[in-house]
């Protein structure tokens, strides 16, 4: 791509095509388009893929994922194929609004408009309500969170991921007994190692004593990596220091939307009819297993984490 260009619901910085692809050593003139080469030309070569014709804007993004390494890149693809095929629940949503409307007295989540200094982008969530918090609820929030992965996949151009779980309104237990490792961890594995979103931090802010379960959870399904970049705040006042205050919410002292405001912008932009085109599309974009030999299968998949279904080969 030649330059970058704000979306509805992203902007970027007048360096940041520059600066990223620097940051995974394909700054030079002609070494992401030879990378992009090698990409499209593996895609075609794999019998077991449904879909062949990624555009080359969403390979680049996919070679930006994998730190601008090549075969990084190809396990990103193929694994994002295969747990499309594995995992459909994660992905099947028909009425947006609907689907997710119980979300919204609940919680307020966006990814911020601008980027940091550093060209990260800024994830909020904080839970409003947890009366009704139940274990249907935390699913929905996979799939929402699921079709903003894909939203990124076609627009966003970044170095990395904050993000911000504020839990000073609520019961933190209430919610941690609501979430199942298993499913949480094939999200984290889905947003990690599919759509290969680098999280450069994870700061949960709460004043319960309870915050030892929450990392306790999150322990068992993050990375090492990850589990250090994990971080625990007593008030928001310590989150405030890493963010800039032109990129926070206005209701957290920033110049930007209140983060209900993007909350609802997020949702109109997801129920867009031009993104669920594209979602739909995307969604095609599975693994016929009957076609990928055996071993491929067993060696990068049967280990991975959760409980998928043996798949019936022909």
């Amino acid at each position: 791509m030649e330059k970058l260009q704000d979306d509805r619901m992203l902007e970027f910085r007048s360096d940041t095509l520059e600066a990223v692809r620097r940051d995974v050593n394909l700054h030079m003139p002609g070494r992401m388009d030879e990378a992009i080469d090698i990409l499209e030309k593996w895609v075609q070569m794999q019998p077991h893929f449904v879909k062949k014709d990624f555009s080359r804007d969403y390979l680049e993004r996919t070679l930006i994922t994998a730190k601008g390494l090549v075969e990084r890149a190809k396990e990103r693809l193929d694994k994002l194929c295969t747990f499309r095929t594995l995992m459909p629940e994660f992905f099947a949503v028909s009425d947006v609004k609907k689907e997710f409307s119980p979300l919204q007295s609940m919680v307020s989540t966006a990814h911020l408009p601008k980027l940091t200094p550093e060209h990260y982008r800024v994830y909020m969530f904080k839970m409003v309500s947890d009366v009704d918090f139940s274990s249907s609820i935390v699913f929905k929030l996979y799939r929402y969170l699921t079709m903003l992965c894909e939203y990124f996949k076609r627009v966003e151009y970044c170095s990395g991921f904050v993000i911000i779980l504020d839990y000073s309104d609520a019961n933190i237990l209430n919610v941690v007994t609501k979430m199942s490792p298993i499913e949480l961890r094939q999200m984290i594995t889905l947003m990690t190692e599919g759509y290969g979103l680098r999280i450069k931090g994870i700061h949960v802010v709460t004043e319960s004593k309870m915050i030892d379960a929450v990392l306790s959870l999150l322990k068992q399904v993050f990375s090492t990596k990850l589990v250090n970049r994990i971080y625990s705040h007593k008030t928001i006042e310590g989150v405030k220091e890493l963010v800039p205050k032109s990129i926070l919410p206005i209701d957290y002292g920033g110049k930007e939307k209140s983060l209900k405001e993007l909350n609802n912008d997020w949702l109109e932009a997801i129920s867009s009819k031009d993104f669920l085109e594209y979602y739909t599309m995307m969604n095609r974009a599975k693994t016929n297993e009957s076609c990928r030999q055996a071993d491929q299968f067993n060696e990068n998949y049967l280990g991975m984490p959760g409980s998928f279904r043996a798949l019936s080969v022909d």
